[in-house]
């Protein structure tokens, strides 16, 4: 079984974190399960300055250290212009690793975040508690039971947000284009279905959302973890759906939606990079871990949230929530073991479209 070193402060933590879910919800979670689980179902675990999964690196800057994620077609596809280069080799990691030995820290995540590329600098992110605004009216407290999530998240973050709601009971609709659908389907199975197993599938058209608006005016909680502008351009944002009392409104960025951060992308390794959660070397810790780190914060949010009423929008950024553990003591480690047994396969891009579509109805009216 596939073994996660990880301090064990972060551990504990995280299991008090879980254990705060368990006092608002009765759901138990075992935080070990959350950060170990990926790799226990995929058998894959870090290699010192390689991410668990491959697709991140540490490297070394002239000033400093940053990680760099090539996970995505368009991240390949940005190298030259990031070298300055007509071409680059299959392998681009040399020639990465040689321009970056040579270039600062700054200079590296400026010119990379120019082309779209998630890429962070060690530690450059402070610690960041969730933040809460007012949106729309409160209404009664609430627990979870029967209440209707629109879970617009992709990976993993928002995901295990929405599974999480969806074992205190709640019924949460996963949302996706044809045209861009979850990128975690196209990874293993088992850890798609870990945390999508359970939820109704919807395929929206963004291009006539009318249904996917009437899902958000509908909903009593919406998960999103896109850029903040995405929705808002195409009329979805949480100020320009139909209101409803008591909505909690859950924002998952990778650094935040002030300034030039909104617009940074992130991914789960180098978001934790961002927030210096590292191992002594530097080198990777866990798999990914603000990605099952924030979507334990962002869960027990919306919990606590629905308990005083809920009208509110939370935002969380992974960069912030791995900067808190960042601050964490890293002399003990714990071996973390987990192969979490999925009891329920996601279905099929669009399968429960005409369900989805009949709640709607029968929850508006709510």
């Amino acid at each position: 079984m596939t073994s996660l070193p990880i301090p064990s402060a972060v551990v504990a933590a995280a299991q008090r974190a879980a254990d705060t879910y368990r006092e608002l919800t009765g759901v138990a979670v075992d935080a070990t399960t959350l950060l170990a689980g990926r790799a226990g179902l995929v058998g894959h675990a870090p290699q010192g300055r390689v991410s668990a999964g491959g697709a991140t690196r540490l490297l070394p800057c002239r000033d400093g250290w940053c990680a760099l994620t090539l996970s995505r077609a368009d991240d390949i596809a940005a190298i030259p212009a990031l070298l300055s280069a007509d071409d680059i080799d299959d392998d681009p990691w040399p020639a990465v690793q040689r321009w970056v030995a040579g270039t600062d820290c700054a200079e590296v995540t400026g010119r990379a975040r120019l082309l779209g590329l998630p890429v962070a600098g060690l530690a450059e992110t402070r610690p960041a508690e969730p933040r809460h605004r007012p949106h729309g009216v409160p209404g009664r407290p609430r627990d979870l039971t029967g209440l209707l999530v629109a879970d617009l998240s992709v990976m993993w973050a928002g995901p295990l947000c929405g599974q999480l709601l969806r074992a205190a009971g709640a019924t949460v609709v996963k949302v996706e284009t044809a045209a861009r659908p979850d990128g975690a389907r196209f990874g293993p199975a088992a850890f798609f279905d870990w945390m999508n197993g359970g939820k109704l599938c919807y395929a929206a058209d963004f291009d006539d959302p009318s249904g996917l608006r009437a899902l958000l005016s509908a909903a009593d909680v919406v998960i999103e973890s896109s850029r903040p502008a995405a929705l808002a351009r195409r009329g979805l944002g949480p100020d320009q759906v139909t209101p409803r009392d008591g909505r909690v409104w859950l924002r998952i960025t990778g650094h935040g939606t002030e300034g030039e951060r909104a617009n940074w992308v992130a991914f789960g390794d180098d978001a934790a990079v961002s927030g210096g959660l590292v191992l002594d070397g530097p080198a990777f810790c866990g798999d990914a871990i603000a990605d099952p780190l924030t979507g334990l914060h962002a869960a027990v949010e919306v919990a606590r949230s629905l308990r005083g009423g809920g009208g509110e929008l939370i935002e969380l950024s992974m960069s912030g929530i791995a900067a808190r553990y960042g601050e964490l003591p890293r002399d003990q480690l714990t071996e973390c073991r987990a192969v979490p047994r999925p009891d329920v396969g996601a279905p099929a891009l669009g399968a429960d479209n005409a369900v989805v579509e009949r709640l709607i109805g029968s929850h508006a009216s709510c």
